[in-house]
């Protein structure tokens, strides 16, 4: 039967986004839905159906569940000596979890999630270091370490107890380094060229420097045999060997530069003093580049004849494609590790080209998140190894729900990115990827039932009913609205960000799974909400718009309204961003597309501070397109009337100089301040008056009992604490809950 997958259609059509209720909570509406079996309106009589939001069926072909063996995925692959127990792999990057350039406990376990998910191959130590002048300001793995083969010897031992390969990265980022990194040496190149992306200027490399890195390289693998490895891959694309093989890096007119051949032979001595130290009977690949795309650049079939030069050389078994630049970081962002703002698999077809073009086998991994398009790439023979990386960073246990025939139960990767960010490599909607030790995958059941009422349906009230009843409890879930969805629905209406509705989609469909009792339009009050029939009742109500500072917040208008469409966007409008995050870009978005024109404030300097890297240089870009140019560094001060339109005032943040702009609708995001009427109204009820014991938090220990008067216990979460994001939001729920 196949597998649906439910998009929103216009969702412009339908009465109301957003229920605004009578003491000014609001809740968005209209998300998508996945049963009605246990989901009831408020009279636990009426199904949902006739006022749900129009939407788009899209069907995906997917293996019958009742014969999982007979998937393509699930067929094994032969490498040399090896053998892949299916075609999923995850490649190799930088999961910032090395401490003190070794992967030690925490980082063995992220990839230790995946091998006992049921991956094939879990790769690791993305842009390793095989010098000291390879370096970079964030957690790198050193393979000039000697110490690194105990951590090794270790790691492999426990993926290979799991039934997984492990393979390593070794690489010299060459002119990509920076300087004030590490050791603090130059970096070095082939041509004394800058980076845009890393900004140091390189050295070039002379014939020592040359003889030098190579040794380095060969050591490195020698290094990753020695601790257990399955095998190796080098990377040559924008690191060291492929600054070497691209014209547009390597300038030189000796016998590393010039011709294609000359160009190959820096790469090919890496190979062969590798092969050399680790031997035939070990597996070596290169990450490739197979497309450059760029004026001066390496097209594909330049890239093709030097694949075929390393091929015939004999040095390598297997090419792992990628394509595009690095240099950059839009290049970094959308040819590297494309999110939701690019299309799903957008080098798959270019990959599938090289593969029938060379005669070794080919991985291949950019944005493949769904079992669907994995599975086609399989199938149609485009690659002998599919890579999943950030689809298991979202869910570990991908390949074992495959297996089980629970391919709808696959928590799905959105293309948040959020992976990227400071807080690498956390998924946006599973908190425990990069925690494992502190937040297992696996939710225990509970030696004690409970009866749970959740009061919200947004990201952290969703999350807290399926671990809730992911353990065993009772669980009713209370939301005010048509809809489950929160904020998310508001998030996912930005016109590349609509992925996001699929962390709401997956949870809906867990809670139908689980049996939760779901009651829409139901505003929760004291002495109506359900509490004095709950053991636990958990406040999640999230927020509303914060717009009470202003001097003259009667006449500014929210995000919100913009966004549900209960204020239609003027002609000639002010967006004041005071958060750096989504929310006021998505806003003028939507007021520019409407045909409006806008004017950006912002408080910070950088236009989208709060966001990881490639969500604000796609900001970046789509403010460059739709013709916005952000005013930064200003702070809103008060909004007055005159006459028919409206006078905001703003201070430099950098000068103290104040400007008054006019504008016929200004348009404020400045987070939100917790809905916590509920909570308040319940609090002095609870036995433990909502207090959460901190310590017990952070050290995974269930709350304790606080053994006051009051028949249930109350706790909140999520925005209906502080305004935050949706992973913080996750968080705050998991953390709770999968003690309670």
């Amino acid at each position: 039967m196949p597998n649906e997958m439910i998009v929103p259609g216009n969702m412009d059509r339908s009465a109301s986004f957003l229920h605004v209720m009578r003491d000014g909570r609001a809740s968005p509406a209209g998300s998508r839905r996945r049963g009605a079996r246990r989901i009831l309106r408020d009279d636990r009589s009426e199904p949902i159906g006739a006022s749900e939001p129009e939407t788009v069926h899209v069907t995906r072909t997917a293996p019958p569940s009742s014969a999982p063996a007979a998937d393509p995925l699930l067929q094994p692959f032969r490498l040399k000596h090896l053998t892949f127990r299916n075609r999923i792999m995850s490649t190799s990057h930088a999961c910032g979890l090395a401490e003190g350039g070794m992967p030690a406990e925490r980082y063995q376990r992220y990839h230790e999630a995946k091998a006992r998910g049921g991956i094939a191959l879990t790769m690791f130590g993305g842009s390793s270091n095989v010098s000291p002048d390879s370096q970079w300001n964030s957690p790198q793995i050193n393979l000039h370490d000697e110490r690194i083969v105990e951590h090794f010897r270790r790691f492999s031992d426990r993926i290979h107890a799991r039934g997984a390969l492990l393979m390593c990265q070794v690489s010299h980022v060459g002119g990509r380094g920076e300087p004030y990194a590490g050791a603090r040496l130059a970096p070095v190149g082939p041509s004394p060229l800058r980076e845009t992306l890393h900004r140091a200027f390189a050295r070039e490399m002379d014939e020592h420097d040359v003889a030098r890195v190579v040794a380095d390289y060969a050591q490195a693998a020698a290094r990753c045999r020695e601790g257990g490895l399955d095998g190796i891959e080098t990377l040559a694309g924008a690191h060291l060997i492929g600054q070497f093989l691209s014209p547009a890096t390597n300038h030189r007119s000796d016998r590393f530069g010039g011709s294609v051949e000359n160009r190959c032979r820096f790469g090919l001595m890496v190979h062969e003093a590798i092969r050399e130290r680790v031997g035939d009977d070990f597996v070596v690949g290169i990450r490739f580049v197979i497309d450059e795309a760029g004026e001066g650049r390496l097209d594909f079939e330049e890239c093709l004849e030097i694949a075929r030069i390393f091929e015939a050389s004999g040095t390598i078994d297997f090419f792992n494609a990628i394509y595009g630049r690095m240099d950059t970081q839009l290049k970094l962002a959308v040819d590297c590790m494309p999110g939701m703002a690019s299309p799903m698999a957008p080098f798959l077809a270019r990959a599938g080209a090289f593969k029938r073009a060379v005669r070794l086998p080919v991985f291949h991994a950019t944005r493949i998140t769904e079992l669907a398009t994995a599975r086609y790439a399989i199938r149609e023979g485009l690659l002998d190894m599919v890579a999943m990386t950030r689809a298991q960073i979202a869910d570990p246990a991908l390949v074992a729900k495959l297996a089980r025939g629970e391919e709808a139960r696959v928590r799905p990767c959105v293309g948040a990115t959020h992976c990227m960010s400071e807080l690498r490599p956390t998924c946006l909607h599973n908190p425990s990827t990069g925690h494992e030790r502190e937040l297992p995958h696996e939710i225990e059941p509970a030696a004690v039932k409970r009866r749970v009422l959740v009061a919200g349906g947004g990201p952290a009230g969703l999350e807290a009913a399926r671990v809730c009843a992911e353990r065993g409890h009772e669980v009713r879930l209370v939301e005010a609205s048509g809809a489950l969805g929160g904020q998310v629905l508001l998030a996912a209406r930005a016109s590349w960000r609509r992925d996001l509705i699929g962390i709401v989609d997956w949870r809906s469909g867990e809670l139908e799974r689980l049996g939760v009792d779901v009651r829409f339009n139901h505003y929760a009050e004291p002495g109506s909400a359900g509490e004095d029939e709950a053991d636990m009742v958990i406040v999640a109500t999230g927020g509303v718009p914060d717009l009470d500072w202003i001097d003259g917040a009667e006449h500014c208008t929210s995000v919100w309204d913009v966004l549900t469409g209960a204020v239609r966007p003027g002609e000639d409008v002010i967006v004041y961003d005071g958060t750096g995050r989504h929310a006021a870009l998505t806003a003028a978005e939507t007021i520019r597309l409407s045909g409006g024109k806008v004017a950006f404030f912002g408080l910070d300097g950088h236009l989208a501070m709060e966001m990881a890297y490639s969500e604000q240089v796609v900001w970046r870009r789509r403010t460059f397109e739709i013709g916005i140019e952000p005013r930064l560094d200003r702070r809103l001060v008060r909004v007055e009337r005159d006459g028919n339109r409206l006078r905001a005032t703003f201070r430099n943040e950098l000068t103290d100089a104040v400007e008054t702009h006019e504008t016929d609708q200004l348009v404020v995001e400045h987070g939100t301040r917790p809905a916590d009427e509920l909570f308040r109204g319940l609090r002095d009820r609870s036995s433990n008056r909502g207090v959460v014991d901190q310590a017990a938090l952070l050290e995974g220990r269930p709350q304790p009992d606080a053994g006051g008067e009051g028949g249930f216990r109350l706790f909140r979460i999520g925005d209906a604490v502080s305004s935050r994001n949706i992973h913080a939001a996750v968080l705050d729920a998991f953390r709770l809950c999968r003690v309670l």
